[in-house]
């Protein structure tokens, strides 16, 4: 006679399982203790074999599915040859949506009389931006002065003042750089930035990445414990010395560079290293998002609140470009500006508050972005260098991080490589 298998508890919190492999065909004969189906449960993926000796009719729940416990995954008989007509499966029935509970059983009982259910709060949908399909890749700086169009009178303050005008963005028709944006020019002529490869994704490109059993039990009860986005901090000090002095180097040559540009580019050159840190989750397919482009956010405190330009393909570009970038994009946020395309997407954000003396600080999530990372001021503190207690300078770095995407150990080595970076600076300049 058939008979039903079903979805088997194999941990002790175990509520349902992907089954990633049957060792079995339609048709074939099973005998007991015969490895029958792999399942991935929460705490990781389990041999289950057969019990019961029989012949495998039916396949229900197909490579790749899940299954609730005790729910129907196969039909096998006793007989290779036994009808099948009429039998069906028994078990627990699929998840699906719960319909509307009926009115009251009982008909003596008004509908004032019967007490409404509260309902959970629906999450909220945070999805990625779609890839910019129209968008040109193109630097702020320029190996050739020419390519760069610029009104008469911004050439000539430009060559008044020592600017070097290929590194702005123009402000004009057909980004025609004009007089006004020569305030966030470099000076000419001092260092010549390598120019590396361009990109092949769109800006925003990126690939959903189908949650394991073991991921997406993670991610539910995370998710629980802390309302809609579990948040864990990781911070690490850094020695500050060093950038401290490669920026009074370049001060001493006339170039502007802040400690933030250099953060930006550390943080896109360690992204490229971690690639699960430049990440996301959408809560919508209940999927982790692997951007496939690095496009850091820089927090932007204006009137109205705050804002996170993007700068697009980070890692392609050099601390000058960067630098440029920022600047140009903070002032059109200030003046309201901003395109959308501008502010809305990014797979990692940097917010800084050093400027303002803030020592440290643990910064929100900015969904569906996975991390972001809080960057506080420099300190003089005493410091122990070769056994002696000497001055030195420190500065703070906090990573907050979306538990249900990126694990503590990861974030700790995304942070380690950000500080080597840091602490040796001029790798930033290659």
């Amino acid at each position: 006679m058939p008979f039903t298998l079903t979805m088997p508890k194999l941990s002790p919190t175990m509520e349902e399982g992907t089954l990633v492999k049957w060792h079995k065909k339609v048709g074939d004969q099973v005998k007991a203790g015969d490895l029958l189906i792999e399942v991935a449960t929460d705490k990781a993926t389990v041999e289950f074999n057969a019990i019961d000796p029989g012949f495998l009719r039916e396949i229900i729940v197909q490579e790749g599915g899940e299954a609730v416990v005790n729910q129907p995954i196969a039909v096998m008989s006793e007989k290779k040859d036994e009808n099948l007509n009429g039998y069906k499966p028994e078990g627990i029935a699929p998840k699906t949506a719960e319909a509307p509970k009926e009115a009251a059983k009982n008909p003596s009982e008004t509908p004032s009389q019967i007490q409404p259910q509260p309902k959970a709060a629906a999450q909220p949908i945070f999805a990625a931006e779609a890839p910019l399909e129209n968008y040109t890749f193109n630097r702020p700086r320029g190996a050739i002065e020419e390519r760069h169009k610029a009104s008469p009178a911004a050439r000539r303050v430009a060559q008044e003042k020592g600017l070097d005008i290929t590194s702005v963005k123009g402000s004009g028709p057909d980004g025609r750089v004009m007089t006004r944006d020569l305030e966030t020019a470099q000076p000419a002529g001092k260092v010549t930035f390598t120019h590396r490869d361009e990109p092949t994704e769109k800006p925003g490109a990126f690939e959903l990445e189908k949650l394991s059993q073991m991921r997406k039990v993670i991610a539910q009860r995370l998710q629980e414990a802390k309302t809609y986005l579990p948040h864990f901090y990781v911070t690490l000090t850094i020695d500050a010395e060093p950038l401290e002095a490669l920026r009074d180097q370049l001060r001493n040559l006339d170039i502007k560079l802040t400690y933030n540009d250099f953060i930006v580019r550390a943080c896109a050159l360690a992204l490229r290293q971690h690639p699960n840190v430049n990440s996301g989750y959408d809560s919508a397919n209940q999927a982790i998002i692997r951007f496939k482009t690095i496009d850091v956010c820089v927090a932007v405190s204006i009137p109205t609140g705050l804002i996170t330009p993007i700068i697009r393909h980070a890692d392609y570009k050099s601390v000058g470009e960067l630098s440029a970038e920022v600047r140009h994009l903070a002032k059109r946020a200030k003046e309201g500006k901003l395109d959308s395309h501008e502010y809305k997407g990014g797979s990692f954000t940097i917010s800084n508050l050093g400027m303002y003396g803030v020592t440290e600080f643990q910064a929100i999530l900015n969904p569906p972005q996975a991390a972001i990372l809080a960057v506080g001021g420099l300190l003089e503190v005493p410091v122990v260098r070769n056994g002696v207690v000497v001055p030195g300078k420190i500065m703070n770095l906090t990573l907050s991080s979306d538990h249900r995407v990126v694990d503590g150990v990861a974030a700790a080595e995304f942070l380690k490589t950000v500080q080597g970076f840091l602490e040796n600076p001029a790798s930033l300049l290659i």
